[in-house]
């Protein structure tokens, strides 16, 4: 897929510039689309721009944290495990970010407490401040050069006022005090319209702005989230209890697709407000970029037909709600291959444990034109997504099987068509007869010895494909790079059988020896393959991925059969 290459001719005189993105009166109130948005425009603007997310918690990284909880572990090229917001920030801005990119409250203080051990601090009495927010200044400055930036965009996760990021205000205020014109504030804040009272309400912005003015820090843009656009009264009233100039107030409303929100930003001439108050000088934003982001935005809102596709996972529920951020990259994979194929997706959340509890409702599956099983650990639900691939395979509809989703596909193929009943996965029934998965031969010592936090086979590995194969066809090369995220392989021992059978495994790693893809030839099956990989990693909106564009083909067919 192309790379967005980074440019190298300089496009402005002054130094580095720092845009802080906080959030103000809840969470999830859309700051990482907002800070990947900003990015986005800049960038249209001919400017270098890299984003940085502080996720404030304990954790090193985002590999041990609740999905059900927080969503998705996304994946770098160079194996880090992070926030789903870097996910947002590499299919806005159309790079590929590293380590440097991202940063936890653990891994900060990981770094100082290092440091102070090795003597780093020449005998200093090391404090929280100010070694920790030197710490994230320094973090900060390293990911600037790594990409050779001319704008950093930092996220501070969470809240104004939350007590874990009061270190993170530290240092941007620190910035800004060094760096006056250098360092800008963006905070995104939420107007509720009460419905038994029916008027948007200004004070909680008005709170979350004393809040966050008592860390020293003034924001310089409001970016008011509501359900509906904001009006003069509102703009005004923010202007004046807020201490800020009314043309930096932006309206965010709500919309069906975040990828219209750079186009809305551009609509109240965010850009030009940002360009001129840090003193940047760039070009218009007419640039060939910009012309393709406005030209997908438009195919996300013309399309010929529908599909109806189903996604069968087990971290939906949190409560008594379903939580489909727990498999964002896919959701949004999708996407870009749907909308440049000219249809519009529509997904359906099906958690795998229905079909273990009722066996006769796998027979609704027949209603959708595709279906999707992303990936997973764990036993929970795992019966129920083998009758699901037994049910796509046996019934020609396209199946995409995504790690755990591969990993039992090719299990659903050794019981049902090699015949071995008791065919599993060492993570699941270590005791079965027939290992068709175990465990990778590096990882057994790192679980022996519970080393389990950032182990796993991560990043980014090369794979090369069959000639002939579905999956040749579809990425129209035999050498490719695909970000992984697993413990469990196919077993070798029983792949020969396997092959036999008419199962084909069409990616292997260089050495021959670790299965990346198994699928059915397109002869027999319009589409039923496997990856161990995780291919939604690298889909972006100016470049679909080219086996989600391959699957939504087969789906478009077999709507037509």
């Amino acid at each position: 897929m192309p790379k967005k290459e980074v440019k190298i001719t300089k496009k402005i005189e002054s130094k580095c510039k720092y845009i802080f993105v906080v959030g103000g009166v809840i969470s999830g109130v859309g700051k990482g689309v907002a800070a990947s948005s900003i990015g986005r425009i800049l960038s249209d603007r001919d400017l270098r721009v890299t984003s940085i997310k502080i996720d404030p918690y304990i954790n090193i990284d985002a590999g041990t944290m609740n999905p059900t909880e927080h969503g998705e572990v996304f994946v770098l090229d160079d194996g880090d495990e992070t926030d789903q917001d870097m996910g947002n920030y590499e299919r806005f801005l159309d790079v590929d970010l590293e380590r440097a990119n991202y940063m936890t409250t653990g891994r900060v203080y990981e770094s100082v407490i290092r440091k102070e051990r090795n003597l780093e601090y020449n005998g200093k009495c090391v404090e929280v401040v100010p070694h920790i927010p030197l710490e994230v200044i320094r973090r900060i400055e390293e990911a600037r050069d790594k990409a050779n930036a001319e704008v950093v965009i930092i996220e501070v996760g969470g809240t104004v006022g939350e007590y874990q990021n009061m270190l993170f205000l530290e240092a941007a205020r620190m910035m800004k005090i060094k760096n006056d014109k250098g360092v800008f504030f963006v905070m995104v804040s939420y107007l509720p319209i009460p419905s038994k009272v029916g008027e948007m309400k200004t004070k909680p912005t008005q709170y979350a702005v004393r809040t966050l003015n008592a860390s020293g820090i003034q924001p310089d843009i409001i970016i008011a989230r509501s359900q509906l656009p904001l009006d003069d009264r509102r703009k005004e009233k923010i202007s004046m209890f807020c201490n800020i100039n009314q043309g930096h107030i932006i309206s965010a409303p709500d919309v069906d697709n975040i990828y219209d929100i750079p186009l809305n930003f551009e609509k109240e001439g965010l850009s030009n407000i940002i360009c001129e108050a840090m003193d940047i000088k760039c070009i218009s934003n007419t640039n060939e970029d910009a012309k393709r982001w406005a030209k997908f935005v438009k195919s996300t809102h013309s399309y010929k037909d529908t599909l109806n596709i189903a996604i069968v996972g087990k971290y939906f529920n949190t409560g008594d709600f379903t939580l489909s951020d727990s498999y964002l990259s896919v959701i949004e994979a999708v996407k870009y291959s749907a909308y440049t194929s000219g249809v519009k997706p529509i997904l359906t959340w099906i958690s795998s444990m229905d079909f273990e509890k009722d066996p006769k409702s796998i027979n609704k599956l027949s209603g959708y034109d595709g279906i999707i099983v992303p990936g997973g650990f764990g036993e929970r639900g795992v019966e129920g997504i083998i009758k699901v691939i037994e049910y796509a395979r046996e019934n020609n509809i396209p199946y995409f099987g995504l790690c755990y989703g591969m990993q039992l596909l090719v299990i659903e193929y050794a019981r049902n068509v090699l015949k071995l009943k008791d065919a599993n996965t060492r993570e699941v029934n270590p005791n079965a007869k027939s290992i068709i998965i175990d465990i990778m031969e590096d990882q057994k010592e790192k679980i022996e010895k519970k080393k389990l936090g950032g182990s796993m086979r991560l990043g980014a590995y090369i794979a090369h494909l069959k000639k002939g194969s579905v999956a040749m066809k579809a990425y129209k090369t035999d050498v490719i790079s695909e970000r992984h995220r697993h413990r469990y392989e196919v077993n070798n021992a029983y792949r020969e059988a396997l092959e036999k059978a008419g199962l084909v495994f069409s990616g292997v790693s260089p050495d021959g020896k670790l299965c990346e893809i198994a699928e059915l030839p397109d002869t027999k099956h319009p589409f039923f393959l496997g990856t161990q990989f995780h291919p939604e990693f690298k889909a972006r909106p100016l470049s679909p991925h080219p086996l989600f564009t391959a699957f939504i083909k087969s789906c478009i067919k077999n709507k037509s059969k």
